[in-house]
């Protein structure tokens, strides 16, 4: 375990990468099936192997910026608490209507019980009570961590999921923000604390910090209008003017589920965006403005606009090239949006999405291989401005992308 606290801290979607939290792919991918598949919000099952050979390419390059923490590890450090165990396991039990498994689960030394949380218990003499194979069903969102919580400033945030199938997740991810003594941070459930949990509904994968003043939203199949409002409510509870721009969203085909699948800031001055819908007026942006306990909204063109008129320059490159043709749908369906920045100017995203790549690199960025990254061949800190691209043939398959995977906890301040 490492010893040193991470004091949590994000003010921005682009500074430089300190700490970060991610999952690799395990058997929880595997314990699907054709049938189950769509239960689990997946339209197809994925490989194992070549999932996580995609992976660990982009954890390679993780590793090679920032120090990088796996929440199975961190899972299994809390569950060595007896008290955290049996009151984790509780919750669980009691949340999925499985309460004949909590003796057996408190019964699990931390390392397996980790694993078994996270992939999935089967017991043959009590599994098939309600006709499935598993009592406690696998988890294989899970390595989409930016879905279940996010960071915003210095608060560790905790989603409540618009699926009852991933709420074990945030959960999970809960028990660990607040017990695992290698986070210094308050944790928040803004739709616990600030709305029912009936009507407000939120996921990170809508919630975007650009500046310490900025916050950004996806108003979608995933994050409503009460879930909108709890992030109104909790901003107001910081000091100074705080601004929340959100976006509405169309509410199919699924690949349009979060803010992040049409939208990522790349720089200080730049930003990748899916045309259709960003600038698309037929999908409405407002602007909020809170000070205090004051909150004034209005409709706005468009987030480009909004952020420049908050005084963020950003210039969009546009997905699959922005033009007339298939490939801006075709790229942003295998999430050509969605890119995760570890330094200004330098980000990941996938290899497959080739028209918005070259957009990038005719952008001014130089376009590199994760391989060639952490295999030494090329020095990231060579380049002031870079694409890292990592095969995600089956990782995108699973509907999401580099930011969806990552969950950062503590970046740099940015010279904006």
């Amino acid at each position: 375990m490492d010893s040193d606290r991470i004091n949590v801290c994000v003010n921005s979607e682009i500074g430089k990468l300190e700490h970060v939290l991610i999952h690799t792919p395990g058997a929880e991918i595997e314990n699907m099936t054709p049938e189950t598949a769509h239960n689990y919000l997946y339209s197809d099952i994925l490989n194992l192997q070549v999932a996580q050979k995609e992976y660990s390419y982009f954890k390679g390059v993780l590793q090679k910026v920032a120090k990088v923490h796996e929440i199975s590890d961190m899972l299994a450090d809390i569950l060595r608490n007896n008290t955290i165990k049996s009151n984790l396991i509780e919750r669980i039990c009691k949340a999925e209507n499985v309460a004949y498994l909590t003796d057996y689960l408190k019964s699990i030394d931390a390392e397996p019980l980790s694993k078994m949380l996270i992939e999935g218990v089967h017991l043959k003499d009590i599994s098939t009570i309600d006709d499935n194979y598993f009592s406690l069903l696998p988890l294989p969102n899970l390595f989409f961590m930016r879905d279940a919580s996010f960071t915003m400033f210095d608060n560790l945030m905790i989603s409540n999921m618009a699926t009852k199938v991933r709420a074990r997740e945030a959960i999970i991810l809960e028990a660990i923000y607040n017990y695992h003594p290698l986070l210094e941070a308050t944790v928040v459930n803004p739709a616990m604390k600030y709305s029912s949990l009936e009507t407000g509904i939120m996921e990170g994968g809508d919630i975007h910090i650009v500046r310490d003043d900025i916050v950004l939203s996806g108003k979608s199949a995933r994050t409503n209008m009460h879930g909108i409002q709890a992030l109104v409510d909790h901003l107001k509870t910081k000091p100074g003017v705080k601004h929340l721009i959100f976006q509405e969203l169309p509410p199919l085909p699924e690949s349009f589920i979060h803010l992040d699948m049409v939208f990522t800031m790349l720089d200080v001055n730049r930003c990748m965006a899916y045309k259709p819908v960003i600038m698309n007026s037929e999908f409405k942006t407002f602007h909020i403005t809170i000070d205090g306990q004051k909150a004034v909204g209005k409709e706005v063109p468009n987030l480009v606009v909004a952020l420049n008129d908050l005084g963020v320059p950003v210039e969009p490159i546009f997905c699959g090239g922005g033009d007339d043709s298939f490939f801006p749908a075709r790229e942003q369906w295998h999430s050509g949006t969605n890119f995760f920045c570890f330094a200004p100017g330098k980000f990941l995203g996938y290899a497959r999405n080739t028209h918005t790549i070259q957009a990038i690199n005719d952008a001014g960025y130089s376009v590199l291989t994760a391989a060639d990254v952490v295999n030494g061949k090329v020095n990231i800190n060579s380049y002031k401005k870079c694409v890292v691209t990592f095969e995600g043939n089956e990782l995108s398959r699973g509907g999401g992308g580099a930011r969806c995977m990552t969950m950062p906890v503590q970046r740099q301040a940015v010279d904006w």
